[in-house]
């Protein structure tokens, strides 16, 4: 009872804290966006926003490795495995430019979802194929003016830690548009923040680590499936290994 009690205090707290800093990000966007066209600055203020919330909740150690793999300027497919709502918090603490997808309805949330819109975020409808459409042309747009994607590959969070069956959006995009795809390995945060749960569960190790980019020469004459299960394969190996460090007591 008293877990949930507290995940709930955070919750308020959020939503609380999340007017002032909204505001903030309204005026960011309104002085930077005629010189700014991706919205970086606004990126990165988006970025401090998230982290915020992991720095002030000293139960969750968050441990972040492989910043230097990430090239300045460079425009990437990011692929992740997804095992909780707390992954795009522990995500935004790696600090490099990118635009996310994310599912429709977290667009219409008061103040965290109209930043995303801000931001210009690409929104998706899941399962809506003129939904799904429209966001991969987002993306193209997206990757064109210079920015990288961020997509969960397997579409929603697992409820067990297990990698899920990958979707093949991103590595299409990747051959599409002849990018190298930049693999994150998240650990940790199903722990944390349990799918379908917002109790608090105590202290809890959390681990991020972004690894060498894929570049596009090695999977140019691969299909977007070939290019999924590999990459898929890699990401299940290295969340064994990371596993180990979260959770041991």
């Amino acid at each position: 009872m008293l877990n949930r009690l507290f995940g709930y205090l955070f919750i308020v707290f959020i939503a609380i804290t999340s007017i002032p800093l909204f505001l903030i990000a309204l005026m960011i966007w309104a002085a930077t966006y005629p010189f700014d066209s991706r919205l970086r600055l606004l990126h990165l203020y988006t970025c401090f926003w998230a982290s915020f919330y992991t720095w002030v909740m000293p139960a969750w150690r968050i441990r972040i490795e492989g910043r230097e793999n990430v090239r300045r300027n460079a425009i990437y497919m990011v692929v992740s495995n997804h095992q909780s709502l707390l992954d795009i918090l522990v995500a935004f603490r790696l600090f490099f430019h990118f635009k996310w997808v994310a599912k429709i309805e977290v667009f219409r949330l008061p103040l965290i979802g109209w930043n995303m819109v801000l931001n210009r975020y690409i929104k998706l409808k899941r399962g809506d194929m003129v939904s799904i459409e429209k966001m991969l042309r987002s993306c193209k747009e997206r990757i064109d003016e210079g920015s990288s994607i961020f997509i969960f590959p397997e579409g929603t969070r697992s409820h067990n830690g297990k990698v899920k069956a990958f979707k093949l959006g991103a590595f299409q995009l990747a051959l599409d548009k002849k990018i190298p795809i930049l693999p994150i390995v998240i650990s940790g945060t199903n722990q944390a923040l349990p799918k379908y749960s917002f109790d608090f569960t105590g202290i809890r190790k959390i681990f991020i680590k972004i690894f060498e980019e894929i570049p596009y020469q090695t999977f140019a004459d691969m299909t977007a499936q070939e290019v999924a299960n590999l990459v898929r394969a890699f990401i299940m190996e290295k969340l064994k290994v990371m596993d180990e460090y979260t959770l041991e007591t």
